[in-house]
Formats: structure tokens, sequence, C-alpha cells
């Protein structure tokens, strides 16, 4: 299959799955099974296209934000966002200083989609006995903060559903939870993206391996999927459960376990 195409594949599957509670690193573990594994770099730039799309989806809520911070509402709000958003980083710095690497095999992953899919039917059963409210509180920013890091450190729990999931246990309801996950993955995934390419380039000095051509191909890509994905979850939240989730999780379990099947190269 040419580059063209496989960072075509490869952007869509990574626009559609990094906003959903289904774990886009399971994905495209099972993408890159038959296409090809790409460079960090690639998968840094499709990443980055997905960040891109949420920030426009959310773009009038962040400058709304910035702008009315003298209003009491809005910085409790700012300093919500800011707390969880210290929290992933002071201890997401820890985990990267103790060694810390990304699994480079399929078997961590397929635990951390099933613990996802049983996190999900929790967090919905626990949902319904609860008073839901739309009001963040400290603690509930503190939890969704590490619930990050959780997520960073078993891929395939997914980085939007454990910060989401977080938020329900404490009773906050399917809107709210999804928009403050979503505006504190912004800045999140935004600083992780270009930690990542400073280290991976060398500070800029080393060019890619893969050719500008791809890597613009699959930021595109990845951004217009991750925008209609995006959107399309926002409306779907209104009014449904995000149950489906879990059982599509455990179907991809099942797609996991025969990749564990077959051959595997790391």
């Amino acid at each position: 299959m040419n580059d063209f195409l496989t960072s075509t594949l490869l952007g869509i599957v990574e626009g559609i799955t990094e906003f959903l509670p289904i774990s886009s690193t399971g994905h495209l573990l099972i993408t890159e099974h038959w296409l090809g594994a790409r460079s960090e770099t690639f998968n840094i730039f499709i990443q980055l296209g997905a960040v891109l799309a949420v920030t426009l989806l959310y773009w009038k809520r962040i400058v709304a934000l910035v702008v009315g911070v003298r209003n009491p509402e809005n910085l409790d709000y700012s300093l919500k966002l800011a707390l969880a958003f210290f929290l992933t980083s002071l201890f997401g710095l820890a985990v990267k200083k103790a060694g810390w690497r990304l699994p480079d095999q399929l078997t961590p992953v397929l635990l951390a989609v099933l613990v996802g899919a049983l996190w999900i039917f929790l967090a919905e059963r626990r949902l319904r006995s609860l008073q839901t409210t739309s009001q963040i509180g400290w603690m509930t920013a503190c939890a969704v903060g590490i619930a990050q890091v959780l997520a960073g450190v078993f891929p395939g729990l997914s980085r939007s559903g454990a910060t989401i999931l977080t938020a329900l246990l404490f009773g906050v309801n399917r809107p709210a939870a999804t928009e403050f996950a979503f505006l504190l993955g912004i800045p999140t995934m935004f600083a992780a993206s270009l930690f990542s390419l400073v280290q991976e380039t060398h500070f800029f000095r080393n060019l890619p391996a893969d050719s500008w051509s791809d890597l613009v191909v699959g930021f595109v890509v990845s951004g217009i999927t991750g925008f209609a994905s995006v959107r399309w979850l926002l409306r779907y939240i209104q009014s449904h459960t995000f149950i489906p989730f879990a059982w599509y999780r455990i179907g991809l379990a099942a797609a996991l376990i025969g990749l564990l099947a077959l051959p595997w190269k790391n």
C-alpha cells in the first residue's frame, strides 16, 4: 500500500478514535499491524491534527473563559482546569523521569481496553443512583487530572474515556463531564505532543524520516475526521449513555485477542 493511502487511513483512525472513549491506541495498533508502523513523528502529527479539531470546536468557549476571566464563574472553572493540568503535568513528568516507556506488545493494551469497558459499566451504573450536576468540584478536577496520567501509563484505557468517566463517578452529568475532559485535553495533548516532537527531533535539528507530504496528509485527515467525530459525540451524549462504547471495547478486545494469535512484529 502506498504511503499516501497509509497516511490517510491512519489519520482517519486517529481522528475518529482520539476523543471517543474507545482507545485510539488499540485501533492504531490493529491498523498498523496490517499497514505497517509509522514513525513516532508521524504519530505526533496525526495527534496534533485531532487536538486542533477539538480546539476549533471549543474556540468560543475558550475565548469566553479567557476574555471573561474576571467573572467569578469563569475564573473558578479556569482554575480547576489549571489544577487538573498541573497534576497531569506533575505526575506525568514523574512517570517519565522514572523511565516508563509505552509497551510495545498487545497484551497490556488488551487488558486496558477491557478495564475501560468495565469502567464504563460501573460509571453509568453509579450515575443512575446520583443526583447529577453540571458543576465541576475541586476533587473532581484533581481526580480527572490524575486519570489523564493513568490513561498515559496504560495505553488502551483511553485518555478521553478515563477523564470523562472519572467525572461521571463524581456525579457530573455527561455533557459537563465531556466538556471539562475535552477542554483539559487541549493543553495537555498539545504540550505532550510538542514535548515528544522536540525529543524526537532533538529540538528540530533532525528532520523526520517521513516525507512532509505524508505528515501533512495525516495531520489534515486526522483534523477533519476528529472534528466530525467530536461533533457527533457532543450530540450523541445529550440523550444517550456510554454503554454502547463499553460493548464496542469488548469487541475491540476480541479483535486484539485475534491479533495475538497472529505473527506480531514489535
